[in-house]
């Protein structure tokens, strides 16, 4: 059977780029470590959630908690407008509703 040349779903980045300098969450672990004697050789490989991909903690939320609002925002007014041409509720219950 012949192969096909695809290229791989994604591309692992190399090892070497993720350092722990420069990332004060991860450099303070290192510290506390350090204080107890300690070294964690696999800290590296945290670093990459701390990368510019993932942005600042205040970021990634504004992210969680907005990434729907504009299409939500856009859907609303669409709603409104159609129920508006339609004639829709007018805020009234009915037209023997006297109170």
């Amino acid at each position: 059977m012949g192969g096909h040349c695809h290229e791989p779903a994604y591309k692992i980045p190399p090892y070497t780029q993720f350092k722990v300098k420069g990332i004060p969450e991860l450099e303070e672990l290192e510290t506390a470590l350090a204080k107890k004697g300690l070294k964690d050789p696999w800290i590296r490989n945290e670093a990459w959630r701390y990368g510019p991909a993932w942005g600042t903690r205040l970021g990634r939320a504004g992210n969680f908690f907005f990434r729907g609002l504009p299409i939500g925002l856009a859907l609303t007014i669409v709603t409104v407008g159609i129920e508006k041409a339609l004639g829709g509720d007018d805020g009234h219950h009915g037209e023997g509703d006297h109170h």
